[in-house]
């Protein structure tokens, strides 16, 4: 039977991942946390010894911190175990380290592990694709009021989308956090817009406007499990592949 080890196991997105893969009748071998101990399930601890758990588990899913990543990766490549990256908040350096990681293991690094996220996410690409820079793009999140990082991994995600398919990269044409007088609006950008509140547990629509018309294609999460139901799915996936750096586009084999 499968065996899963979670690092960042005492948040609420590591212990909604140990109740999904122990839902789908999975062996969750133990979890991770800096700040934290006790159990993650009945009888399924939570320690602070990295390598331990990559030696105990088949499967490695890692929804911590950033400045946890190179621990984490480290001991993962030690082991010999694939890797499911949901982290949010990377910056390049972290991806840097993915890259090297994934030379010997399999990864599997997402902002958002949600199959109807992925989905959406082709359809922004093919959208982006077909429709010219006078259709202007906007991305516009919601999360909790807990959440650290903004824009949301997610929308970041659907960014690199629309990027990829206007053949153009994300670093270059987002715009962030725009106030004042900022005149026009730059042709082919990409905007940003993130409001935080309440319980809210992901929304995100991206909306393509052009003279006259506008399409907005979005998603709702109703509940974590989604994200937790969608990383047990992509680790499971990971199993078995060759070393390599991949996506949620991958498990849907889109």
């Amino acid at each position: 039977m499968t065996s899963i080890g979670i690092f960042g196991a005492a948040g609420r997105m590591g212990r909604a991942i140990a109740q999904a893969a122990a839902d789908d009748g999975l062996t969750v071998s133990g979890g991770t946390d800096r700040t934290a101990s006790g159990e993650l399930l009945p009888g399924v601890a939570i320690r602070n010894d990295p390598g331990a758990l990559a030696q105990a588990s088949d499967v490695l899913i890692d929804f911590s911190v950033p400045a946890a990543l190179s621990a984490h990766l480290d001991a993962a490549v030690a082991a010999g175990r694939p890797m499911l990256i949901g982290t949010t908040g990377l910056e390049p350096a972290h991806h840097a380290l993915i890259d090297a990681a994934a030379l010997r293991i399999p990864v599997l690094q997402t902002g958002n592990t949600s199959l109807g996220v992925n989905l959406l996410a082709a359809l922004v690409e093919q959208a982006a694709a077909r429709l010219g820079d006078d259709w202007d793009i906007e991305i516009v999140e919601m999360h909790h009021r807990y959440k650290v990082d903004a824009p949301s991994g997610t929308a970041l995600l659907l960014g690199e989308a629309a990027a990829r398919g206007r053949g153009i990269t994300l670093a270059d044409h987002g715009e962030r956090g725009r106030d004042g007088i900022t005149g026009a609006r730059a042709k082919g950008a990409i905007g940003f817009a993130s409001l935080r509140g309440g319980s809210v547990a992901g929304d995100h629509q991206v909306i393509l406007a052009t003279e006259g018309e506008r399409i907005e294609l979005g998603h709702r999460a109703e509940s974590r499990l989604i994200f937790a139901r969608g990383a047990v799915r992509g680790a499971q996936w990971l199993l078995g592949q060759s070393a390599g750096r991949y996506d949620m586009k991958a498990v849907l084999d889109l």
